[in-house]
């Protein structure tokens, strides 16, 4: 398995669009920080065709135990993201590749 960077990602848009790399990068860097700032305000991010990402509430944990020391601890409720892919997405995945 191999791992794409965001250099990686405005390297294919910039071949997709014809743009300079740097441009590209711009744009990826960009939609990134409006995806996070949307995210951090609590907003659902839907892309038809590919999936949606939420933010769900955890639970606090009143009586977790550190693993290393055996010690209970207090784990305070959070939030945390989540992403649900779209059909598409799914189908696209469950394609053999051979």
């Amino acid at each position: 398995m191999t791992t794409t960077t965001k250099k990686n990602l405005a390297q294919a848009v910039a071949e997709a669009t014809g743009t300079t790399k740097l441009t590209a990068l711009h744009m990826v860097d960009s939609l990134f920080e409006t995806m996070r700032e949307l995210l951090s305000d609590g907003q659902r991010i839907e892309i038809r065709g590919f999936g949606a990402f939420s933010v769900k509430a955890t639970k606090p944990k009143p009586a977790a135990r550190n693993p290393k020391t055996g010690e209970v601890v207090y784990v305070p409720a959070r939030r945390k993201t989540h992403f649900k892919p779209g059909k598409v997405l799914l189908e696209a995945m469950h394609v053999s590749r051979e």
